[in-house]
């Protein structure tokens, strides 16, 4: 109890930073930098980036997990799989291959092409999963009462599909707020892409600060949203629904159609990026991929490290949530998962802020790096945590207290072995989310350290496309397991 209290106070570190901050300043100097045409023109580019991309990312999310689970279209098991493959590619990488081969493309509109072709699978699988999901009992009913397809989908399957599709679109909404490189690329500016350069050039100064504020408003602002639309409506069925499979929709004359927008989509959100990357990458040096290997190494180290802090501060709180469920448990739980919903450059600045005031020889340093990693993916190691230690039944520690153990061996011995898998989907989820951290990173990496992430950005942002290149195929390999991970637990089995 004790532990996740202390550990939970140390998660609301980036909150205290933003309300201390906001108090340093005061009411007069906060709103002279908050109420100037500049932060306006944020305001409006953040606005119309979420309004436009995550309604977007809705779309397609949704209508590209129908079509592959709903319907007979042609090679579905294969775009099941290329839907969701857009998450291997970072959207930094992304932006950078779209950018190398359209140089024109930047502002608002190519901002929200970049975002919603690489963000679009975190609306597809949960969606995804969601239809595996619903009783095909419901869809059966609402046909034999005369409802069409098009009806049975728009009154019966997407109510259902509520919860999915709201959990996602907040999931995308907070990435097009934290979202830095992609950004920067193409000359879009965001909160976060200004608060960067204004670290930079003042060094966590004022103007720095209450962007900063700013944009964990529109962060709170975004999760009340998705809260109040959420609501309290309860989608759980009662018996274990229809045995058989669920009708799929024969698409008749739309199947050329149907077809043709899942290639585009693959296609714009895998093909044209990965193009870029291979054509720079058959001009670059091959045979000096001694600082690849580097930075890949020093990649290992830190993401690896935040997973084992990460985990170490997950457990207590998944032990309290399945073990001793209650308020207290979900309060603390919640303080822990806060600063996951700020951006990474929030997070960071706050570290940097008490590392500053408090230990001074921690600032830019491993164990500052790690601590952002743990703060800002926390939640990848706490859900696979509490969902594994809910299987374990706790009686088999009374069996083993009950033949002389001790409490403490009891879990040694028989808990942990049973949570070794869910240990290690947590690890990998945050290690290989952190090998592709870019903003936090480069704000709080010791002088000298080169991640893959920050080097591939130090080589594109100087336009030496060739020189990123390896570092973007880098990246993608780091980055396949995880999506490959996330593919099987939303689907649970091979496609019917």
């Amino acid at each position: 109890m004790a532990v996740s209290v202390v550990l939970a106070a140390g998660a609301l570190v980036p909150i205290g930073y933003v309300v201390q901050a906001a108090f340093a300043m005061g009411g007069e100097q906060l709103a002279a930098l908050l109420f100037r045409p500049k932060v306006g023109d944020l305001l409006v580019n953040t606005v119309l980036l979420v309004g436009i991309g995550v309604p977007a990312t809705a779309v397609l999310g949704v209508g590209g997990a129908w079509l592959v689970e709903r319907t007979d279209l042609p090679l579905r098991r294969l775009f099941a799989v290329a839907l969701a493959a857009p998450l291997a590619i970072p959207a930094f990488v992304a932006s950078y291959g779209w950018a190398s081969a359209i140089p024109s493309i930047s502002g608002l509109w190519g901002g929200v092409l970049v975002a919603v072709l690489a963000y679009f699978p975190l609306v597809y699988l949960p969606v995804l999963a969601a239809l595996r999901g619903l009783d095909p009992a419901l869809e059966e009913s609402a046909r034999a009462l005369g409802l069409g397809s098009w009806a049975v989908f728009a009154r019966v399957v997407l109510p259902q599909l509520r919860l999915a599709v709201l959990g996602g679109a907040l999931v995308v909404a907070l990435h097009l707020l934290a979202e830095y490189g992609a950004f920067a690329f193409l000359r879009f500016d965001t909160f976060t892409t200004v608060i960067v350069v204004a670290y930079q050039a003042t060094f966590a100064g004022p103007n720095a600060a209450a962007l900063g504020i700013a944009l964990a408003v529109l962060c709170l602002v975004v999760l009340t949203a998705e809260s109040v639309a959420r609501g309290r409506r309860r989608y759980a069925r009662v018996g274990s629904g229809a045995s058989h499979p669920a009708r799929r929709l024969p698409l008749g004359r739309m199947t050329p159609v149907a077809l043709l927008a899942v290639i585009a989509l693959t296609a714009a959100a895998i093909a044209v990026p990965l193009a870029s990357v291979v054509r720079w990458l058959a001009l670059s040096d091959l045979g000096a991929l001694g600082p690849v290997i580097g930075a890949t190494i020093q990649t290992l180290g830190l993401s690896l490290g935040g997973a084992a802090v990460a985990l170490a501060i997950a457990l207590p709180f998944a032990w309290m949530s399945v073990r001793h469920p209650g308020r207290l448990s979900r309060v603390l739980e919640g303080a822990a998962s806060i600063a996951s919903s700020l951006p990474a450059i929030i997070v960071a600045l706050a570290l940097v802020t008490v590392t500053l005031a408090v230990a001074p020889g921690l600032y830019q340093t491993a164990f500052t790096v790690m601590a952002a990693y743990a703060l800002i993916f926390l939640p990848r190691a706490l859900v696979p945590l509490r969902a594994g230690l809910a299987q374990v039944p706790e009686s088999l520690e009374e069996a083993a207290r009950a033949l002389g153990v001790r409490p403490a061996a009891a879990r040694l011995r028989v808990t942990l072995p049973l949570l070794l898998p869910s240990l290690a989907a947590g690890g990998a989820l945050v290690a290989l989310g952190a090998a592709n951290e870019l903003t936090a990173t480069l704000l709080l990496a010791p002088t000298g350290t080169r991640t893959v992430a920050t080097s591939f950005w130090s080589a594109a942002s100087s336009l030496d496309y060739p020189a990123a290149a390896p570092y973007a195929v880098m990246l993608v390999l780091l980055s396949a397991p995880a999506v490959a991970l996330m593919f099987a637990h939303a689907t649970g089995r091979k496609l019917r």
